[in-house]
């Protein structure tokens, strides 16, 4: 019982902390990065960022219009659903029956989700929990590694750049550890590194996964941009591949409609399933208006969609060709909006990959994404986002060239 006679001034109060999940979060790695560029545009010095994979192209003014038109309908302003619009759920169906021949229940097997990053969270939030392990690649996009962490499970990186040992590693884990692996997470064209695979890769993980019994999620954001003839496969194009596993993808990158938060799950009844129950306990789902210009832009978008990664690969081109002028060795990926350049020695052998950057970004005024914040194996590299045009890329590659000058040549 509460002491009246007590002075509350004189109580010791101590605040609560927040949950282990969240205390066990890493710092973030790119904060000192993102600080100094914040600094440095509020003194007006124009920076050019390459550092987050946020496109700067607008999307198609038809599009906007759509937007627009539906937010005027006072209809579209109530409690949508937490699954998404059946129309948009069919017409996700319709594209991936279009281009990768896999036949999707737009009831059963597609759910709209508020961009594929919060998708594939939920994901891990219903399927993981105590105990659970997950197989994650390595170098790590990091919400493929903390969302697990935050739904309370065990992660185990694996370098995934070389695909036929990435395979015999996942062979190694599930027949060494018990209890095994519950989900196994994909990410291909892959974040940061941009490697690609072909259809007997997943062929071999759905044969894995049926062996060892475990669920499997491919992270396919990058899946609308690839390069020079390259299709980057579905995952779901694999015959047994919905036995097993789901697919997470997006209209950000391909349609230019980051902000929008327009993500999709397909794949798996029960993981969906799974997802649709989480969901349903936390948003009733996209502002409705937004899911119908997102139908509009599937349904008609795909020009402009070709248009774009035909802008991305001259960006590419662009930029991998300036770099190698300059003495570096950058391979041109197949796919993605990023290039995973290794840095270029003498530097590497005298700074690690933040530092680096951070040289880059106090010298050159070029913002880039050092490896390291990928995780241990991303050490030695750098990621540059393919978001500006070609101006702009040639000129970062100008300043990054005058900055990295020997010291007896600079004036």
């Amino acid at each position: 019982m509460f002491d009246h006679t007590t002075n509350p001034e004189t109580v010791e109060r101590q605040s609560p902390e927040v949950a282990l999940r969240v205390r066990n979060l890493p710092p973030y790695l790119f904060g000192k990065i993102n600080d100094l560029k914040y600094r440095k545009r509020r003194e007006g010095i124009d920076v050019i960022d390459l550092g987050m994979g946020n496109p700067t192209d607008p999307p198609e003014p038809w599009v906007v219009e759509k937007l627009c038109e539906a937010a005027r309908d006072a209809r579209n302003h109530r409690y949508s659903v937490a699954s998404g619009l059946f129309n948009l759920r069919r017409e996700v169906a319709k594209k991936y029956e279009a281009r990768f021949g896999v036949g999707l229940d737009p009831d059963h097997e597609v759910v709209t989700t508020i961009g594929s990053k919060e998708g594939f969270s939920h994901m891990c939030l219903a399927l993981l929990g105590p105990g659970d392990t997950a197989l994650v690649p390595a170098p790590s996009f990091p919400i493929h590694v903390h969302a697990v962490a935050l739904a309370s499970a065990n992660v185990i990186a694996l370098d995934c750049r070389d695909p036929h040992a990435f395979l015999a590693d996942i062979k190694l884990v599930c027949e060494s550890l018990t209890p095994r692996p519950k989900i196994l997470i994909l990410n291909y064209p892959h974040n940061p590194t941009a490697a690609v695979v072909g259809p007997a890769f997943f062929e071999e993980v759905v044969a894995l996964a049926k062996r060892f019994r475990f669920f499997v999620i491919h992270d396919f954001a990058y899946g609308d941009i690839s390069f020079d003839g390259y299709q980057a496969p579905s995952f779901l194009s694999i015959v047994g591949a919905k036995d097993v596993g789901c697919e997470f993808t997006t209209m950000s990158k391909g349609y230019n409609m980051a902000g929008w938060r327009v993500g999709f799950a397909a794949g798996n009844r029960d993981m969906l399933t799974a997802l649709k129950a989480i969901k349903g306990y936390y948003d009733y789902g996209l502002f409705q208006a937004v899911q119908i210009a997102a139908i509009v832009a599937l349904r008609h978008g795909e020009p402009g969609r070709l248009a774009q990664v035909a802008e991305y690969q001259a960006r590419r081109d662009v930029l991998v060709d300036g770099l190698n002028r300059l003495g570096w060795t950058v391979e041109r990926p197949k796919a993605g909006m990023f290039v995973w350049a290794p840095i270029p020695e003498p530097w590497r052998s005298q700074l690690g990959s933040i530092d680096f950057a951070m040289k880059l970004l106090e010298e050159a005024e070029v913002a880039v994404s050092p490896g390291r914040g990928f995780g241990e194996s991303g050490e030695g590299y750098l990621r540059l986002a393919l978001i500006e045009n070609e101006h702009r890329l040639r000129q970062a590659v100008r300043q990054i060239g005058r900055c990295l000058k020997p010291e007896k040549a600079v004036s």
